[in-house]
C-alpha cells in the first residue's frame, strides 16, 4: 500500500554532517558573544554606576547568566535540534512553546548579523580616523566589506567556518591581552600616567551604594553575555551533542565571566580608583583605546580598533550561522519556505536559508545608509531589537524547562530556572523602564509586534501545530547520539 505524507510532515529530512566537536561549539558560544567586541562598548556604564568597584557588575552578571543558563544546559541535555530552542522546548514542553521559543530566538538572529557588519563600520572608522588614512570615510562601504567576509566565512563547512571564526577571535583577543598585561606590569613597576597603583578597592563598593544601583550595572555586563546559547543551533552538526552543547554553554560562561572580569580590574585599575580616574572611565567613549594611547602609544589603539573589527567578523559569522540553521528547522519541518530547508550536498550547508539572511541584512544596512543614519546608530538600533527579543526567549525557554524539571525525578531542580526567569525579567524590566529616549522607546513595541505575529501563526495557521510537532517528532526519531 502506498504511503500518504500529509501536510502535517516535514518535507524535507536532516542532512546536516556531525562534523563539530566539543572545542568547536565552545568557540560557536564563545565567538557569537564577541568578548572583545563586549569589552569595547560595555564597561563604561558600570563605571558609571559602581565606580571603582565597576567590575562586580560583570561577577554578578556571570552569577545570574549561569542561573538563567541552566535551564538551556539541562534541556540540551536532552534532545538536540537545528532549530535550538525551537526544538527542544518544543520536544520538553510542547509545539507551541517550542515554536514560540524559536521565533523569539530567530527574530534574534536576523537582525544580529547586521549588528556586526555595523561594528566592522564603527571601529573600521575609526582605525581609519586615527591613523588619518581617511578620516572621513563612508560606513556603508566598511559594512558591505564585513558583510562579504562573513557571508563566505559562514557559507562553507561548519569545521572551516569554526576555524575561521576561532582564527577571529583569538586575533582580538591576543591583542587585548598584551594590553592588560602592559597595563598590570607599569602599574607594578610604578611606571603609570598618574598615581594608579594595584588595590583590591576593585571589589569594595563605594558607600551609599544601593542594590539597585549594583543590579543595574549587572544589566550591562548580563548583556555582554548574548550569544552564550548559539552552539544550541549546532545540536544536529556536533559529534555526541547531548554532551557537547551543554558543556559549551557553561564553557562559554565559564570563559566570559574570567574575562570580563579580568579585563575590568585591569581597566578600572588601569584609569586609577580615585575620583578623577573613575570619572574619566566612566565618560571614555572607548576605554580600551583610551589606556592603549596611556601605555602602549597610539599604535597599539590603533592594533585595538583592528581587534574589535576582526571580532565583529567572528561574531558575524557565528550569528548568520545560527540564524540559517534556524530558518533551516523551520523551513525542513514545512514551517516557513521548504526551500529553506534544504542543505548544499558538497559541504552540508543550509545555503538557501544562510543567503536569506545575508540578503535580508543587506537590505536593511543599504535602507539605513540611505537614510543617513551613522553606523554607531545602526549598532545600537539593532543591537537593542535583537537583545530584547533574546531576553523574551531567554524567559520563556526558563518557563519550559522549569516544567520539564519539575515533572521529573527532582522536582526542587525547578527552581533554578524559575530564578533564571526571576534574572532575564529583570534586565529585560531595565532594558524598557524607564522609558528610554527616542527611537529607543519605540524598540519594545517592535519586538512585541515581531512576537505578535508568532504567536498569531500558531494559533490561525491551519496546520502550523501539527507541521511544527510532526517536524520535531521525526527528528527525536533520527537521533543518532543518545549520549
Amino acid at each position: 500500500m502506498a504511503t500518504t505524507i500529509t501536510p502535517a510532515m516535514p518535507r524535507v529530512r536532516s542532512t546536516l554532517r556531525r562534523q563539530l566537536h566539543l572545542l568547536g561549539a565552545v568557540a560557536v558560544s564563545i565567538g557569537v558573544m564577541a568578548p572583545t567586541l563586549a569589552m569595547s562598548v560595555t564597561g563604561v556604564e558600570p563605571a558609571r554606576l559602581l565606580g571603582r568597584a565597576a567590575p562586580l557588575a560583570f561577577v554578578f552578571a556571570a552569577i545570574g547568566v549561569g542561573l538563567v543558563a541552566y535551564g538551556f544546559v539541562r534541556l540540551s541535555a536532552e534532545f538536540s535540534h537545528a532549530g535550538s530552542v525551537y526544538g527542544f522546548v518544543g520536544h520538553a514542553f510542547g509545539p507551541r512553546a517550542g515554536f514560540f521559543c524559536g521565533w523569539a530566538l530567530l527574530g534574534t538572529y536576523l537582525v544580529f548579523p547586521a549588528v556586526s557588519m555595523a561594528g566592522v563600520a564603527v571601529f573600521g572608522q575609526a582605525f581609519l580616523r586615527s591613523t588619518g588614512i581617511a578620516p572621513h570615510f563612508p560606513w556603508y562601504p566598511l559594512a558591505l566589506f564585513g558583510w562579504a567576509v562573513i557571508a563566505f566565512a559562514a557559507s562553507r563547512e561548519v569545521r572551516k567556518a569554526i576555524s575561521a571564526l576561532v582564527v577571529f577571535e583569538v586575533v582580538s583577543f591576543t591583542l587585548i591581552i598584551v594590553l592588560m598585561v602592559a597595563i598590570v606590569v607599569r602599574l607594578i613597576s610604578g611606571d603609570v600616567p598618574r598615581s594608579q597603583n594595584i588595590t583590591a578597592d576593585v571589589f569594595s563598593l563605594p558607600p551609599g551604594t544601593h542594590l539597585s544601583t549594583i543590579g543595574l550595572a549587572a544589566v550591562f555586563g548580563f548583556l555582554s553575555f548574548a550569544g552564550f546559547e548559539s552552539a544550541g543551533s549546532f545540536g544536529e552538526e556536533a559529534h555526541r551533542p547531548r554532551r557537547s552543547i551543554p558543556y559549551s554553554l557553561w564553557a562559554a560562561i565559564a570563559f566570559g565571566g574570567a574575562f570580563y572580569v579580568v579585563c575590568m580590574v585591569v581597566q578600572t585599575l588601569g584609569f586609577g580608583t580615585d575620583a578623577a580616574g573613575v570619572h574619566a572611565f566612566a565618560t571614555s567613549a572607548a576605554p580600551l583605546g583610551d589606556l592603549a594611547k596611556s601605555y602602549l602609544g597610539s599604535g597599539m589603539a590603533d592594533a585595538l580598533n583592528l581587534a574589535a573589527v576582526i571580532s565583529s567578523f567572528g561574531a558575524g559569522m557565528g550569528c548568520a550561522a545560527v540564524g540559517a540553521r534556524m530558518l533551516y528547522a523551520l523551513g525542513r519541518d514545512g514551517v516557513l519556505a521548504g526551500e529553506l530547508g534544504t542543505v548544499r550536498r558538497s559541504n552540508g550547508t543550509p545555503t538557501v536559508a544562510l543567503a536569506f539572511v545575508m540578503a535580508l541584512d543587506l537590505a536593511g544596512l543599504t535602507l539605513f545608509a540611505i537614510a543617513g543614519t551613522p553606523a554607531i546608530k545602526v549598532f545600537f538600533y539593532l543591537a537593542t531589537f535583537g537583545t530584547l527579543s533574546l531576553l523574551v526567549m531567554y524567559i520563556a525557554t526558563n518557563l519550559a524547562a522549569a516544567r520539564f524539571l519539575g515533572r521529573g525525578r527532582h522536582p526542587l531542580e525547578a527552581l533554578i530556572p524559575l530564578v533564571g526567569i526571576a534574572v532575564a525579567g529583570y534586565v529585560l524590566y531595565h532594558n524598557v523602564y524607564p522609558v528610554p529616549a527616542s527611537p529607543f522607546d519605540l524598540f519594545p513595541y517592535l519586538v512585541g509586534a515581531w512576537l505578535l505575529v508568532g504567536v498569531l501563526l500558531i494559533a490561525f495557521v491551519p496546520g502550523l501545530r501539527e507541521r511544527v510537532a510532526a517536524g520535531i517528532a521525526a527528528a527525536e526519531a533520527v537521533q543518532g547520539d543518545p549520549a
